[in-house]
């Protein structure tokens, strides 16, 4: 069979992606990416450390960081991107920026961090007001509080699960009902969703369509920022990140107010 016609594989784009030994969603990663482009996922090294302020710290080290980009450079993707949230804030916004340069440095195209791109997604959305879900502990929780405000953001409500283990299996249900916990109705401008390891992707366009504001979780604002990086957009329907068509939504009817303030009865 001549298949000359067909011309040869489409052109390809990579994005590196550097995530923690025990993440487990790259699928969900794939679902914001577009046709053209490819990723090209590394691990750190295996840790016996839960989730916690010290795992945190022990796979965002700048060594660790270093090993990682050199091993994607074989592949010469066009941008890297360091898929965690907690590595990347547990230093606060100077520890950020010295995670970037630690990457340029070791011979990284230009590189993204999950919070560094969730700052970029708060100032693309003039966001002054967040509210915040984690599956973490509290002193993971506290931290991601302080890397927030340091940004001169303020954080009107949080909610938490107190996970240290396997946070991938952690079903949407859960997710919803802890963004519902976190935000209260006219307080917050935007809701963020941390972790890398926590699903999302399905659940932002409810959520927005119920609370009216932007939802961000940490795996959206990664992709989103890597890509703008690359020129080209991520794929996600109905996500007021992506979509400047999205981000209005009509007033709520004063039935579903008062049911949200509410609640069940």
């Amino acid at each position: 069979m001549d298949v000359s016609f067909l011309g040869g594989p489409r052109p390809q784009r990579g994005v590196g992606v550097v995530a923690p030994f025990d993440f487990a969603l790259d699928r969900e990663l794939w679902r914001w990416v577009p046709d053209e482009v490819s990723l090209h996922l590394t691990r750190t090294p295996f840790v016996p450390v839960e989730v916690s302020l010290d795992l945190a710290r022990l796979v965002s080290e700048h060594e660790t960081l270093g090993d990682a980009v050199r091993a994607l450079t074989a592949v010469a993707p066009e941008v890297v991107a360091y898929a965690c949230t907690s590595g990347s804030f547990v230093g606060g916004i100077a520890g950020e920026r010295s995670m970037c340069a630690a990457m340029r440095l070791a011979g990284a195209p230009p590189s993204v961090t999950t919070s560094g791109a969730l700052l970029q997604a708060l100032a693309e959305l003039r966001i002054r007001r967040v509210a915040l879900v984690t599956p973490y502990t509290v002193s993971v929780t506290r931290a991601l509080e302080d890397f927030v405000a340091q940004a001169g953001v303020q954080v009107t409500g949080c909610a938490f699960m107190g996970l240290t283990r396997e946070i991938w299996r952690v079903p949407y249900r859960d997710v919803v009902a802890m963004a519902r916990q976190a935000v209260r109705p006219g307080t917050a401008d935007a809701l963020f969703i941390s972790c890398t390891n926590l699903p999302t992707y399905d659940v932002i366009p409810q959520l927005e369509a119920e609370l009216r504001i932007p939802v961000l979780s940490a795996n959206q604002v990664t992709m989103w920022a890597a890509l703008r990086r690359l020129g080209t957009r991520a794929v996600g329907p109905y996500q007021a990140l992506l979509d400047e068509s999205a981000r209005a939504w009509p007033p709520a009817l004063p039935e579903e107010t008062q049911e949200h303030q509410e609640g069940p009865s």
